[in-house]
């Protein structure tokens, strides 16, 4: 009777470890990714300005053990700890990964909703054309892997404060706020100018995007010292871009059109591009 009592007992045992075993393999690939990219760069830390540890190739499963910003840290190869842009793991459209594409990048079509922003000679709404720009920027910065936010998609009201507010609270890497301008005296005034308020990267970002919209259609004005809300009260990489002159009639037919729109995104994405590469770490 006894050695009965003490095989059931080992029994038990078995069965509580193999349980607990299962239940921690569960939990640990429950917990786990696979990497669907090339070459995913495993940083110090949760953005893109840390140092890369390694190159994850496409196939290697990570550990989960944290999460910060949309970064997560994970465990590669069962022995380096780094962290990862978790909006690239399992994204098979991305073959490489750039700097850009590891980017968080909030996007803000200027005005919107009850506020009409600058109006054309025949009454068409600034608010309309910053969105239509800002859509398509975003539209190919998620193409090439970027993450990116919005402060509106849709024609509604968001208050200037909430504006920066939002690229803070996502630990933005930059900040573009999209607008198209206008003179006190119709047709007197045309092209377009990227405007910083902070020096440094902010300068930086204006400048590197500036340079890269030299084949627009429109005069370059340059880039100028602006002390406007969405870019000033930021910690941000911040710029604000003036598209051009909407109270101004040749400006308003380009800002109208599709090609000076897809044009214009095209440049402020390789400017973005150019920006990000330039970036120490």
């Amino acid at each position: 009777m006894k050695k009965i009592k003490q095989n059931k007992s080992w029994i038990i045992t078995i069965v509580a470890i193999i349980f607990t075993f299962t239940i921690l393999v569960i939990s640990l690939y429950s917990n786990s990714v696979t990497v669907k990219v090339n070459q995913l760069n495993l940083r110090t830390g949760p953005a893109v300005t840390y140092k890369v540890k390694e190159k994850v190739t496409r196939g290697t499963r990570l550990q989960v053990i944290d999460r910060k910003d949309n970064w997560i840290k994970v465990i590669s190869n069962n022995r380096t700890i780094g962290w990862v842009a978790s909006w690239l793991v399992t994204n098979g459209k991305i073959k490489d990964v750039s700097k850009l594409s590891e980017a968080t990048i909030v996007i803000d079509p200027g005005h919107g909703g009850s506020d009409s922003g600058a109006l054309s000679t025949t009454g068409l709404k600034e608010k309309t054309y910053t969105l239509q720009v800002a859509t398509k920027v975003a539209n190919l910065l998620r193409e090439k892997g970027a993450n990116v936010i919005m402060t509106r998609d849709t024609d509604k009201t968001v208050s200037l404060a909430k504006r920066p507010a939002i690229a803070m609270n996502n630990s933005a890497n930059a900040f573009i706020s999209f607008h198209f301008d206008s003179s006190d005296e119709a047709n007197v005034a045309s092209g377009f100018t990227c405007y910083y308020y902070h020096k440094g990267q902010s300068l930086q970002l204006a400048k590197t995007i500036n340079d890269s919209m030299d084949n627009l259609s429109l005069a370059n004005r340059g880039v100028e010292f602006g002390d406007f809300l969405v870019i000033r009260d930021t910690s941000v990489p911040s710029i604000l871009i003036e598209g051009g002159y909407i109270n101004d009639d040749n400006d308003i037919k380009k800002i109208k059109s599709a090609d000076y729109q897809n044009q214009y995104a095209e440049d402020v994405v390789d400017g973005l591009s150019r920006y990000f590469a330039t970036q120490q770490q």
